[in-house]
């Protein structure tokens, strides 16, 4: 798996929630028919989460392949949501924008990240895990189960 050395990342700007609301559509409609709903990504209000929050985005040949929305919180830097588009998948980017991620924790002195998602994402939980996310509970939610994940980055004491 390589990246294209075309990626380039970027904070996005009020002017890339549509396309950034556009992405997440497309990459979480194949979950539609696993979990039997949109998944909740795919109902925010992007207009109102790019203005209250940070996106970075991952953009090649003019267009957005990515995004990482994340929270800054008292101990920890939060994973809102990461997606690629479809076909951009598969190509590590995924991976850059979670390395990005632990960077911006890092800067803010948030030695752990945490995030969640749908356990009917077995390929989403697989990534994390293998990024180094553990699981740190499940717990029941819309028919389904919520995983909550964690990182703790280097220099973090140990548990």
């Amino acid at each position: 798996m390589t990246i294209a050395s075309s990626i380039r990342l970027r904070p996005a700007e009020p002017a890339d929630a549509a396309a950034i609301r556009d992405i997440v559509r497309a990459a979480y409609v194949k979950w539609v028919p696993v979990i039997g709903r949109e998944p909740l990504p795919m109902r925010a209000d992007y207009d109102k989460a790019v203005a209250e929050h940070p996106f970075d985005l991952a953009v090649e040949d003019g267009g957005i392949v990515g995004m990482i929305e994340t929270m800054l919180a008292d101990d920890h830097l939060w994973i809102e949501n990461v997606c690629v588009a479809p076909d951009a998948q598969g190509r590590g980017i995924g991976r850059l924008l979670l390395e990005l991620a632990e960077r911006k924790a890092i800067e803010a002195g948030r030695l752990e990240l945490r995030l969640l998602t749908n356990g009917a994402f077995e390929a989403n939980v697989s990534l994390y895990k293998r990024q180094g996310y553990v699981i740190d509970r499940e717990e029941p939610f819309m028919n389904g189960m919520t995983v909550y994940m964690s990182k703790k980055l280097a220099g973090s004491p140990a548990i």
